[in-house]
């Protein structure tokens, strides 16, 4: 199945000034550097056509050499642009639009692929067109002129080349904040300002957090946690997390104020596997179980709300995103035919998806003039957990998969040794919704599971979202 996907991205800019580069398509390899160059035959105009070269693989270079012209099929000035890609025994169908909102411009990327060739082709096209979009709409936002005001936060983001660590490093830059990542090696590729450090010790690095003006922390430094439960894997989560925390924290004393915003992450996981319970911002956190509960208290702990004037403990959620190694994993299940419940399958799921958490981040920063939030601890995860019965079921309807054997918990440990993970990852769960965001009055844009996934994964037409309760 090819399906379509979509991603979208807000940019603090008019239109016109978005349009102005999106629209000349020869310029589409500055900001998208999975394609290597274009040459248009005329100017961009409907019924105009052009040649791409992507950035790559065999694939690409095959592309380069036997592709027919793409032809550009609409061209809404500040509106819509969307080409047609004729490729074998099918077309590929790339749509940008934008949509004027308040303070800015809401920029559309859907890419939709026709003809018996759909799946093969977009697992081909996918990584040039479709790899790190939000990081590439960054891109476009510095191209049209994006630039942070006099008021904008500095915002320095530990952690910041992980996979949310570029989410919310893409989105602030989009909308004219500044971003620095501190980061162990710094990557060229990409386009935000990036400081070294060695997640310990106070460094230079430390002076980031003496910059004038309105400073912020992000802090996502951490190992990610799909790896074997032994005690040396669960040693070095741990550390990984508690002393970058630490340090942090030490350079954040060395300032006259506190910090101004301080988003400090943390995990639902610290309640471990907690059955029925209902676990919100003041369910207390049990003693003596394992793994997580053991890494996230002293992570937690190692946090000092007295060095931020405003600072939130961010207990996130699974975060549904088509990049993130969660829903990755569970694509391939469901699409290798192991898409039945796992173990029981009555343990709690408990996820956000990715455009809510974002959103729920920058009301954290105080960036939400709608939304204020208090300090404290805050639960990053929608108001409809779904159980892991629910959530497969719900992939192989979102993915067109027919129904499939549930996996025995004695099969997921043999498949969790040979893929060096965590079997506690599918087999345990949680009950977790915020009271905080409840009374804030936030409102989920990504409410329910089949929403959630709708939007996420490539989909054919006729797939109908519902909401559902538990």
């Amino acid at each position: 199945m090819g399906g379509t996907t979509k991603y979208t991205q807000f940019i603090s800019l008019a239109p016109e000034s978005v349009w102005n580069v999106l629209a000349d398509l020869e310029r589409w390899p500055e900001w998208n550097p999975g394609v290597r160059s274009v040459r248009m035959h005329g100017p961009v105009a409907v019924g105009a056509t052009g040649d791409y070269v992507p950035n790559g693989n065999a694939s690409a270079r095959i592309h380069h050499r036997f592709a027919a012209p793409f032809t550009v099929v609409a061209a809404q000035a500040c509106r819509e642009l969307r080409i047609e890609q004729p490729e074998p025994a099918g077309t590929m169908h790339l749509t940008w639009r934008l949509t004027p909102r308040d303070g800015g411009t809401e920029v559309t990327q859907e890419l939709r692929f026709t003809g018996p060739s759909a799946a093969a082709t977009r697992a081909v096209v996918r990584p040039f067109i479709e790899t790190d979009v939000r990081v590439n709409f960054s891109r476009l936002a510095r191209l049209a002129g994006v630039v942070p005001a006099d008021d904008a936060l500095n915002v320095v983001i530990a952690g910041g080349t992980g996979a949310l660590g570029l989410q919310i490093a893409a989105d602030l830059t989009s909308r004219g904040q500044r971003v620095t990542l501190l980061t162990r090696r710094r990557n060229p590729a990409l386009p935000f300002r990036q400081t070294e450090w060695d997640g310990r010790s106070i460094g230079a690095w430390a002076t980031e957090l003496r910059e004038p003006g309105r400073l912020a922390v992000i802090n996502l430094a951490g190992k990610l946690v799909d790896c074997r439960p032994t005690e040396r894997n669960i040693a070095e989560l741990r550390a990984s997390r508690v002393d970058s925390t630490t340090a942090l924290v030490a350079a954040a004393a060395l300032r006259d104020t506190p910090v101004d915003y301080w988003v400090q992450a943390g995990t639902t996981a610290i309640w471990s596997d907690a059955g029925e319970t209902r676990c919100t911002e003041t369910t207390p956190v049990p003693a003596g179980l394992p793994q997580m509960t053991g890494v996230a208290q002293p992570w937690e702990q190692a946090f000092d709300p007295a060095r931020a004037d405003h600072w939130t403990i961010l207990r996130t959620s699974i975060v549904l995103d088509p990049d993130a190694p969660a829903l990755k994993r569970l694509t391939q299940l469901t699409k290798a035919g192991l898409g039945g419940r796992v173990g029981p399958g009555d343990q709690w799921f408990s996820w956000i998806h990715i455009e809510d958490w974002l959103a729920v981040v920058r009301a954290a920063l105080g960036l939400d003039p709608d939304l204020a939030l208090p300090s404290g601890i805050l639960v990053a995860a929608t108001e409809f957990p779904v159980r892991n019965s629910e959530l497969m079921t719900t992939l192989r309807r979102i993915l067109r998969r027919p129904p499939a054997p549930p996996t025995p918990k004695a099969v997921l440990n043999v498949g969790a040794a040979l893929l060096r993970s965590d079997p506690a990852l599918g087999l345990t769960g949680r009950h977790a919704t915020s009271e905080v965001l409840h009374k804030a009055g936030f409102t989920f844009r990504y409410p329910t599971l089949d929403e959630a996934l709708t939007d996420l994964l490539p989909h054919r037409s006729g797939v109908t979202t519902s909401r559902s309760f538990d």
